[in-house]
């Protein structure tokens, strides 16, 4: 199992990374802002006018240190990969997967999401009413849910998982609490760019996750580019974005629910660029950035080792038990679905 390490967020605009001996270093206009050994860190993220020294980039290649860079908005740009690890007969098991193999791994994968959906839904309720409009969302992703299950082609499956989402945020809104909705009005999903503030957070944490999902993949040597359920696309991570709807309810969505329900962000964290793009002040960044930090921190118990891990290597944990299921060492893949 993969050491949970922390993750570096580098987001001061004009800010320079390089190596000092066996460190990081993270300057400001010349003021030395921070310094960790290369091996207490699993990934570095820059987020938009970061300069990163090339005897840096080749170290992490070397130590195995993800290296990601995305826009100041979250959106990916592209990450350095050092040498490919790995089994070549794993890569070879996951290129020439059959049809069947495919659909049985993306179907896994669809019904976790929905059944991860349909919680965020049911915990809503709980804790403060059901309403109609969140109980029909409610029992038409419960039959997604079992559409899912028993469903013998890929388009289809496609299908429901793209309705059974639109269901989803439709009703997305209503978990906002009522004293915050002014400050996150959501109309539904939007992306590229976001035009809300809710919609920045979630495309934001999307983003993040992607990329650890990416690495974690890359860490059992399969290949992040090819995929079960999303098809393959050039300058796509199909498979991290296959893996990442595992993700998406339970980590992604109440993480953003959580800040904005706290009352750690505000309306006035948001900047809307003339174009119509919302992005989030810099502040507001590590706030978030914060939060997702601890909360990968936190244990809790996994449905299918059952034990307690850290949620940080839960993606490093699927994708392990991805490559023994491609490697026949598992008959199925068992998705991560957590309440």
């Amino acid at each position: 199992m993969k050491k949970l390490q922390n993750s570096l967020y580098i987001t001061r605009q004009g800010s320079y990374v390089h190596k000092e001996r066996e460190t990081v270093v993270i300057e400001h206009e010349r003021k030395k802002l921070m310094q960790v050994p290369i091996h207490s860190v699993s990934g570095m993220f820059c987020f938009g006018n970061v300069l990163v020294s090339p005897a840096l980039m080749g170290f992490c290649g070397e130590k195995g240190v993800n290296l990601a860079f995305f826009t100041e908005y979250g959106r990916f740009y592209g990450r350095l990969q050092g040498e490919k690890s790995g089994n070549v007969l794993l890569r070879r098991a996951q290129y020439n997967a059959n049809k069947t193999t495919s659909l049985e791994i993306a179907r896994s994968i669809v019904a976790a999401k929905l059944v991860g959906s349909r919680n965020v839904l049911l915990r809503h309720q709980r804790n403060h009413g059901p309403t109609d409009s969140l109980s029909n969302a409610t029992k038409h992703l419960a039959a997604s849910i079992r559409q899912a299950k028993h469903i013998d082609n890929l388009d289809s499956l496609r299908g429901i998982e793209g309705d059974a989402a639109a269901r989803y945020f439709a009703v997305f809104g209503e978990l906002i609490n009522a004293g915050s909705r002014n400050d996150f009005l959501f109309a539904g999903r939007n992306r590229r760019p976001p035009r809300d503030a809710a919609n920045a957070l979630l495309s934001f944490v999307y983003s993040i996750l992607g990329q650890d999902i990416s690495a974690a993949l890359n860490g059992v040597g399969l290949d992040p580019q090819v995929g079960f359920l999303h098809a393959d696309r050039p300058g796509r991570d199909s498979l991290a974005q296959d893996l990442l709807e595992e993700f998406r309810p339970w980590l992604a969505d109440r993480l953003v629910l959580s800040l904005i329900n706290r009352k750690q962000l505000r309306a006035k964290d948001f900047i809307t660029e003339s174009s119509g793009a919302v992005r989030m002040t810099d502040e507001a960044r590590k706030t978030l950035l914060v939060s997702y930090q601890e909360r990968k921190q936190q244990e809790v118990m996994h449905p299918f080792l059952k034990e307690k891990v850290p949620i940080g290597i839960i993606p490093h944990i699927q994708a392990m038990l991805l490559a023994r299921h491609l490697r026949q060492d598992l008959e199925k893949y068992p998705p991560c679905v957590m309440r």
